[in-house]
C-alpha cells in the first residue's frame, strides 16, 4: 500500500476539519434562528356567551388596534378579527367567504386601501377604478350576513420629511384621499356607516404615527382603538366609552 505524502495528509486533514467546522457553525446558526412568535392579535378568541359578535377586517393598521379594541370592549363585545393581514381588495374577494365563516356577525368593521394604492413596479396594485368595483362586490357579500357594516377609512400617509425626502415612496396621501372618496361613494350608496379614522388621525399624526412610517406607535394604535370601539358601540346602540379626564 502506497503511503500519501505528509503534505497531502495534512491538507486533507485541514479540509476535513474545515468541513466539520462549517457544519457545526451551520447548526449553531440554525439554532440561533428563532421562530417568529405569532402575533397574539391574529389568534382566535372564544366567545363570551350572550355578547355581540364583531369581526374586524383590515391590514396591519387594524392588526395594531385589535388588542386594544378588545380591551376597551371587554365584557361588552366579542371582538374577532381575520387571522391574517387583509391586504388589498383582490385578496379580500378571494378570501372573504373563508373570513366570514359560518357564524353570525352582529357588526363587521372593515377596511381595504393602503395595499390597493401601493405602487409596485411603477403601477398601483389595484387602480382606484378597480378598487371601487372590488369594494362594491365585497360590501354586497358582507351585507348578505345581515350584520351591521362599518367602513373604516384608510389612514393617512405621512408627507415629505423636513429635508424634502419622500417618506413613503410607494404611497401618496393624495391617493389615500382619492381611494377614501371612492369608498365613501360605495358606502353612501349602500347605507353603510363610516368610521372616519383618517379624519381622526390626521390632526394628531405626528404624535401617534411612527416616524417616517404609515404604521402607528402602540400608543397611537390605542388611540385608534378608542375611535374604532366607539363606532362599534354606536352600531350596536350602546353608549360610547367614558373618556378619561
Amino acid at each position: 500500500m502506497k503511503l500519501l505524502p505528509p503534505v497531502l495528509v495534512v491538507a486533507i486533514g485541514l479540509g476535513l476539519c474545515a468541513g466539520v467546522s462549517a457544519q457545526q457553525n451551520g447548526k449553531k446558526g440554525k439554532k440561533r434562528k428563532r421562530k417568529k412568535k405569532p402575533n397574539p392579535a391574529l389568534k382566535p378568541i372564544e366567545d363570551v356567551p350572550g355578547l355581540p359578535r364583531v369581526l374586524l377586517i383590515g391590514d396591519s393598521i387594524s392588526i395594531g388596534y385589535t388588542i386594544p379594541t378588545r380591551k376597551l370592549l371587554e365584557g361588552k363585545v366579542n371582538v374577532h378579527r381575520i387571522p391574517t393581514n387583509g391586504g388589498h381588495t383582490a385578496k379580500g374577494l378571494q378570501q372573504i367567504d373563508a373570513w366570514l365563516g359560518e357564524g353570525k356577525w352582529d357588526v363587521i368593521h372593515f377596511n381595504w386601501g393602503l395595499h390597493d394604492l401601493k405602487f409596485l413596479e411603477g403601477k398601483q396594485q389595484v387602480p382606484v377604478e378597480q378598487y371601487e368595483t372590488n369594494l362594491n362586490e365585497l360590501v354586497a357579500r358582507m351585507k348578505k350576513t345581515g350584520a351591521k357594516l362599518i367602513w373604516c377609512s384608510t389612514t393617512p400617509v405621512p408627507g415629505p420629511a423636513p429635508d424634502g425626502t419622500t417618506v413613503q415612496p410607494l404611497r401618496k396621501d393624495s391617493d389615500v384621499v382619492a381611494y377614501n372618496e371612492a369608498a365613501r361613494r360605495i358606502m353612501d350608496a349602500n347605507g353603510v356607516a363610516i368610521d372616519d379614522v383618517y379624519a381622526f388621525a390626521l390632526p394628531r399624526l405626528k404624535e401617534i404615527q411612527r416616524p417616517m412610517n404609515v404604521h402607528f406607535s402602540p400608543e397611537g394604535s390605542a388611540d385608534l382603538a378608542g375611535q374604532v370601539a366607539d363606532s362599534i358601540l354606536k352600531a350596536l346602540g350602546q353608549p360610547p366609552l367614558e373618556k378619561a379626564e
